[in-house]
Formats: structure tokens, C-alpha cells, sequence
């Protein structure tokens, strides 16, 4: 590329645009639903808002920027401030007008997550609360991906189910029935940091990585409540571990992105390490924060009857993917923290938001439904194999 598309494609980060698509694939899992309609929506709305963040972030800090970053698209003239701005709006839109495809509680969380996106690059990413309200941004993705695949599909069948309308899924509470069940239908609830100029990943004055922390409060407990409703409190309960362990990821790579243009102290670094060995530590024993326990699990850990092979077989994809995270993230921040200068904690936050997506992929593989060793391979291997291609464009289009 190059000339107007390479600027356009430096501004808008397009090296961590295959971190995005995987929040909605296990945010379904989540809650035990296959990909459908729903899920392909959140994706597509999920990437607008995305690079509505990467644009408004740049647009945000231009100023920060051509002293600490002469050479971004803004400062250097090569892409005019005001289209920046209406790159942002127009790419918000389109990721609401997205979502409101998938559904109103869809639509609701994209909204909640748009709001924390503008909030974010506009004000808060120079403030305490910047990397909490950036791991809310991811958080709420993770959500979106939930909410948009448990909506009633098109077809009339009631998402996560599979089940055509009229009929009633054994075993459930009365307020899954489908559509022509005479039972009550369910209720629907309604329902990024960058540092002072590193932002990652809905966001970027550097940002990295959409946002990342996870709260039940206000417009964002909303969106989590719907994510509740929609899929009983077990379904819940998993969808809520998996945004939390993403917005947790998230949380640590955005305080480590707060000094990368100027060098900071070995202990921040060091606590992301640590971070990603507990979430390691927490993929690797079936456990998320909330109480979630992969697909298939009974309130008190035990394994139902004639699943324990199915349950082991799953173990596999969830291992690798396990393992892929913490070898991507691990070793960058092991050297950010012995030599904290500015290319190594750059280093380190690319290498972050790229271990987004095998983090993704255990999350997805983890909550695969009944089917064993495949069931968490198919959902783990297509985000996996966008792992080299975050690698190739990283070193072509820097994600930071």
C-alpha cells in the first residue's frame, strides 16, 4: 500500500483488526449457542465501532501526537483531522445500524459500548479510569457477541437452541419457550485504554485493545443483564467469566500502553505477566470468574453421565489455545519488565492485543456444547488461524 491507503490503513490500525471478530464467537459460546445470523451481525458491528475508536483516537490526541508521534496520519497531513472525525461518526453508525439488525438488546449494548468508546478517546483515557473503561469497551464486545446470538433468529428459531418456533426445550425454565409454546416468553432485559496516547483497540491514540474491564453497573450492567436473560443464569453466569477474563487481558495491556512512549518502571509490565498467567492458570482449570464452568458442567463441577470423554476430549483445543495465549504474551512482557524502554513495552502491547485472539479461541473452545475434542476444535481453529495474520500485518501496519 501505498500513499491515501497506507495512511488510511495506519490511522485506522487494520493490524488489529483480526483481534475484533473473535469477542462475538466467544461471547456465543458463552452461552452455549452455535454462530448464526446474530453472531455474523456483532462481528461486522463489533469491527465498525472498532475503527470508529482507531480514527476518533487519533483525531483525540492529534495534538499529543505530533510531538510524541510526528509521523501518524494526523500530524503529518497526510490525512485531514476533520475526515478522522467523520470517519468516526460514519463508522459508528454503521456498527449501530449493524446491530440493530441482530435485535434490540443488541442494539442496546452496541450503544452502551459506543458511548464507552467516544467517552474513552474523548476524556477518559487521560484520566485513573482510562484502562477500566477501556476493558469495559472489550468486555461489552465479548456481551454483544452473547446477546446478539441468543436474540430469536430470523428463521423464527430460538437462538442457542437450534429448536424451530412452537416448540419447548426439555428441561428449561418455561421462559425459553419459542415462539409457539404457550409458556411465558423469556424476558428481555435492557441490556479501551490507551494510555494518555496509547490506546488499544476501540481507541488509539496508540490504543490497543477496545477496552477492557468489566463492570454491572449502569448502561453497562444493563447490557450484561441481557446477556443474563437471555440465556438463564448458567449462561449467564459463563458469558459474564468470559467478558470479564477478556476485559481483565485488556485492562492489563492498556496500563502497560500508558508509558510505551516514554519508558516507564518494571513493575507494570510485571503485573500484566501476572495477569496472563492467571488467566492461563484459570483457562487451563475450566474456570472463569463468576462462577462460569465450561458447557456441560453441573452447578457443583461434577460431569454429567456419559460426558466425561467428551469433557476430556474438549480439554485439548482449550490446552492449545491456553498455550498459544501465554507463549504470545508472555515473553514480551518478560523482557518489557527486565528493560522497560520504549520499544519493548511497544513490543509488549502489540504482543497483547495479538494474544487477544488465542484467548478468544479457548474461551469459544472451552464452551463448545456436547461434542467433544471437534466440538472445540471448530470453534478454536478459524480464530487461531488468524493469529499469523495478525503477526504478518503487524509488520507491515504497527497495531499500536
Amino acid at each position: 500500500m501505498t500513499g491515501r491507503a497506507a495512511a488510511w490503513a495506519q490511522l485506522l490500525r487494520v493490524s488489529a483488526v483480526s483481534t475484533v471478530p473473535g469477542d462475538a464467537f466467544a461471547g456465543a459460546a458463552a452461552v452455549g449457542g452455535r454462530p448464526n445470523r446474530g453472531t455474523a451481525l456483532a462481528a461486522v458491528s463489533s469491527l465498525f465501532l472498532y475503527e470508529a475508536g482507531m480514527a476518533l483516537n487519533d483525531w483525540a490526541d492529534r495534538d499529543e501526537d505530533a510531538v510524541e508521534r510526528p509521523d501518524r496520519p494526523l500530524p503529518s497531513g497526510r490525512i485531514a483531522p476533520s475526515a478522522a472525525l467523520a470517519a468516526a461518526g460514519a463508522l459508528t453508525v454503521a456498527g449501530l445500524a449493524t446491530a440493530a439488525r441482530a435485535g434490540r438488546p443488541a442494539l442496546a449494548t452496541a450503544s452502551a459500548l459506543a458511548a464507552t468508546v467516544w467517552a474513552y478517546d474523548l476524556h477518559l483515557k487521560h484520566t485513573p479510569a482510562g484502562p477500566a473503561t477501556m476493558a469495559t469497551a472489550r468486555s461489552l464486545n465479548v456481551l454483544l457477541g452473547t446477546v446478539a446470538t441468543a436474540g430469536r433468529d430470523r428463521t423464527g428459531n430460538a437462538a442457542g437452541t437450534g429448536r424451530p418456533g412452537g416448540t419447548t426445550r426439555p428441561g428449561t425454565p418455561t421462559g425459553r419457550s419459542t415462539g409457539g409454546s404457550s409458556a411465558t416468553p423469556a424476558r428481555q432485559g435492557h441490556g479501551r485504554t490507551r494510555g494518555p496516547g496509547h490506546d488499544h483497540a476501540y481507541g488509539h491514540g496508540h490504543g490497543h485493545a477496545y477496552g477492557h474491564g468489566y463492570v454491572h453497573g449502569g448502561v453497562h450492567g444493563d447490557a450484561y443483564g441481557r446477556a443474563a436473560d437471555s440465556g438463564g443464569t448458567g449462561r449467564g453466569s459463563r458469558a459474564g467469566g468470559a467478558a470479564a477474563l477478556m476485559g481483565l487481558h485488556t485492562l492489563a495491556v492498556t496500563t502497560v500502553s500508558r508509558r510505551e512512549a516514554q519508558g516507564g518502571a518494571p513493575a507494570v509490565p510485571l503485573g500484566a505477566l501476572a495477569v496472563v498467567g492467571a488467566i492461563t492458570t484459570a483457562l487451563a482449570r475450566g474456570r472463569t470468574p463468576h462462577g462460569g464452568r465450561p458447557h456441560g458442567g453441573t452447578p457443583h463441577g461434577s460431569t454429567p453421565r456419559g460426558s466425561a470423554h467428551a469433557r476430556g476430549g474438549a480439554a485439548a483445543p482449550v490446552l492449545a489455545s491456553a498455550a498459544a495465549y501465554a507463549a504470545t504474551a508472555a515473553r514480551p512482557l518478560a523482557h518489557a519488565a527486565l528493560n522497560p524502554s520504549p520499544p519493548l513495552l511497544q513490543g509488549a502491547v502489540g504482543a497483547g492485543i495479538r494474544a487477544m485472539i488465542p484467548l478468544q479461541a479457548a474461551l469459544a473452545a472451552r464452551s463448545a456444547p456436547g461434542r467433544g475434542r471437534l466440538g472445540g476444535a471448530w470453534r478454536a481453529a478459524p480464530l487461531l488461524a488468524l493469529l499469523p495474520v495478525a503477526r504478518r500485518l503487524s509488520r507491515k501496519v504497527s497495531p499500536t
